[in-house]
């Protein structure tokens, strides 16, 4: 019997957490991408090469979308799509980091139904089906119930609390930072932080599986201005993204519009 696209990401995350280690310490052949899109390495291909293997092999009627694959239009003609950051905090993982993540995700008619981020260095599996629930290795999690805005923990880069973003006025935030968006949002999930959010476009690779995984914890998660997040669009961005509780979601939505 086929695995469920669950079970079948979780296992391939895992088998590509073993591989990207295999490259830790060893020679990455680092790259640069046109238009400053950051750095690749042979750990980012390799990744790639298995994931696009095994997930495509496994659901051929599927479409793909990967931050190390050339896009093919024809993603979009399907009904459910596979979107995979191979590795997700590729400075960190060439700093010797611990908290670059691997990141899949399936979307049907653009909404995430399956997901799974995972942390190799760390050996966490952040994982989602959409109406089931969040865990974090087998164990359910739910997000904080925090409300006040000037009380909450947040994950964001130093840019997004520019008071350009906040018409009514900077939050006094306790702000934190990890360099994985997936992980970001999968902190969230687990409630060691209240919120996180990124006012910048963001790549679909990025955000999808965690996108799910937060929502399926109890969170609200929308793009900077409050709008519900697609997935497998023509250009695969969203306009940022916000993600807490729901209260905590109105106030910062509050702040933001």
């Amino acid at each position: 019997m086929p695995a469920s696209d669950l079970t079948l990401l979780t296992e391939t995350a895992r088998e590509a957490g073993k591989l990207a280690r295999s490259f830790v310490g060893g020679e990455l052949d680092i790259r640069h991408k046109e238009d400053n899109a950051g750095p690749v390495t042979a750990a980012d291909l390799a990744v790639n090469r298995l994931l696009e293997d095994r997930l495509r092999s496994a659901r051929p009627d599927y479409g793909w979308l990967s931050e190390e694959s050339d896009d093919n239009e024809d993603r979009q003609s399907k009904k459910r799509v596979i979107i995979v950051d191979p590795i997700d905090g590729t400075r960190a993982f060439i700093e010797g980091g611990s908290t670059w993540s691997h990141a899949l995700a399936i979307v049907e008619d653009g909404v995430p139904v399956a997901a799974a981020v995972y942390l190799p260095m760390l050996d966490r599996l952040y994982s989602a089906s959409l109406g089931q629930g969040a865990r974090l290795n087998s164990l359910p999690i739910g997000v904080s119930q925090t409300h006040d805005v000037d009380a909450s923990d947040v994950l964001a880069t130093k840019p997004s609390l520019d008071p350009q973003f906040w018409p009514r006025g900077v939050p006094s935030v306790k702000r934190h930072h990890r360099p994985s968006l997936a992980y970001r949002l999968s902190l969230v999930a687990e409630g060691r932080y209240d919120a996180m959010f990124t006012f910048r476009p963001s790549w679909e690779w990025d955000i999808a599986a965690g996108a799910l995984i937060l929502s399926e914890a109890g969170a609200r998660v929308t793009d900077r201005r409050g709008a519900v997040l697609k997935f497998n669009n023509p250009v695969p961005q969203t306009d940022g993204v916000l993600g807490a509780n729901p209260t905590l979601h109105a106030a910062f939505l509050d702040r933001l519009v």
